[in-house]
């Protein structure tokens, strides 16, 4: 029997002791500092603005990991001996392994500007970041959120919540530039600041200011000095490994892997936000921080390790979000504008808040990468039609089949339809909705 041991309760690291459990007989133990149990990380905002209690986004009860021996200790660990394979703890543990797996996610970028250690200050990833922004907002009435992706707009909708103005600070010159066009960005923001969202772009933050080790004001680039009791940052996160130096695993931005998860040394592996992979899959990033990339890696994991599967293999990117309630998806590669070998259709609707992108080769028209706001899409079917080379003909014609829009919601299908064949003269019409279909791009 092997002794795993994983250090991480995250996404990554849970899936890969649940599947772990699923193929083997291993002796599992998983360790974590931040909590002895598993939690929804993507579910913390829902928590802070009083949707949910934290014990609703726990999905396993304590019942679940005996049941399943899956052995849970919660401690900070110091030191990887790998020579010796053991784990030296913080409560002065030490735990032996034959294999271990490295999930400890992601933590949050720190702003190199003065006064960014003040109380006040601080991003949101660990559930203790959760703790610390609910203890300090409880009396604050403003608060500035600095940074232009997803992580900042979920602060401020938090913010927002609880009726505390925001201050939004984006470097930019829009919202996400790296992901969402000039059309869908200005509709974001369009929407955000009709939710009173104060929202300023090419700002900076020059210095944070405080009384006591306390911030009381953020001074940005332009000059302005902003009172506030509160500032999220958000503007990226970063491999969780700089307590791997001088350990022997070979660590660059991320923990670097192989196709089969395994790091530089024998017995060790990692998964999930921690990692760098020397070979990217095709069409993907050497760094990959989304939760759905997290469980994915995960389940291989088990079963490379349990020899059902050769190689990590994930298929076409994709990604899902809000902002304040506007639904976004995201599939496949979409490039900023088209190019010689790939085109690009952009529908936006400002007054309905709704938008399609479809990215589609020159060449045979075959989709590449579809991209929404404001509609609900089903994932698999849209997986299946770039995975598959469906061309953009088949991809309108089955249309239906993708949309699940909620009942008595605004179709918006004839109007982007139309744009579409004015733009490249395709001539195609929608068929009904096939579940028979659908239910075959589900079980792909």
């Amino acid at each position: 029997m092997r002794r795993i041991v994983i250090i991480g309760n995250g996404i990554a690291g849970i899936t890969a002791a649940r599947h772990l459990r699923k193929w083997g007989d291993d002796a599992i133990t998983v360790i974590s500092g931040e909590t002895s149990s598993f939690f929804s990380r993507t579910a913390l905002m829902y928590v802070y603005m009083g949707q949910l209690r934290f014990r609703d986004i726990q999905p396993y009860p304590d019942s679940f990991w005996t049941q399943n021996r899956i052995d849970r200790v919660q401690a900070w660990v110091n030191r990887v001996n790998v020579h010796e394979h053991e784990l030296w703890l913080d409560n002065g543990q030490v735990v032996a392994y034959d294999l271990l797996i490295l999930a400890t996610g992601s933590r949050s970028v720190k702003l190199n500007v003065p006064g960014a250690e003040l109380e006040g200050v601080q991003g949101l990833y660990f559930k203790q970041d959760l703790e610390r922004m609910e203890a300090r907002t409880q009396d604050t009435s403003h608060a500035v959120v600095i940074g232009g992706g997803l992580i900042g707009v979920e602060l401020a909708e938090m913010l927002h919540s609880r009726d505390i103005q925001v201050t939004y600070l984006i470097r930019e010159s829009r919202f996400w530039k790296q992901v969402l066009s000039a059309g869908e960005a200005g509709m974001v923001e369009k929407h955000m600041r009709g939710k009173g969202i104060a929202v300023h772009f090419d700002t900076e933050v020059k210095a944070f200011h405080g009384r006591e080790g306390v911030l009381r004001e953020v001074e940005t680039s332009r000059g302005e000095k902003i009172a506030c009791g509160f500032a999220g940052v958000a503007i990226g996160v970063e491999p969780n490994v700089n307590w791997l130096h001088g350990s022997g695993i070979e660590v660059d931005k991320g923990i670097l892997i192989n196709e089969r998860f395994e790091t530089n040394l024998p017995g060790i592996y990692a998964i999930g936000d921690c990692v760098q992979h020397r070979y990217p899959p095709a069409g993907r990033s050497s760094v990959e921080q989304v939760w759905y990339t997290g469980r994915e890696m995960g389940k291989t994991l088990a079963r490379i390790l349990n020899e059902k599967e050769e190689k990590y293999a994930p298929g076409p990117w994709f990604n899902s979000a809000k902002f304040f309630g506007l639904e976004f998806q995201t599939y496949g590669a979409i490039p900023e504008t088209s190019t010689n070998d790939v085109h690009l259709f952009e529908w936006v609707n400002a007054s309905s808040e709704c938008s399609l992108r479809i990215a589609y080769a020159s060449s045979g028209q075959k989709v590449m990468g579809i991209q929404s706001i404001g509609m609900r899409l089903r994932m698999d079917v849209c997986l299946r039609w770039i995975e598959t080379g469906a061309s953009l003909g088949q991809a309108v014609s089955e249309w239906k089949d993708a949309s699940f829009d909620p009942e008595f919601s605004k179709d918006h299908t004839m109007a982007w339809m139309a744009q579409l064949q004015s733009q490249t003269g395709l001539q195609v019409t929608p068929q009904q909705k096939n579940w028979k279909r659908i239910m075959n791009a589900i079980r792909r």
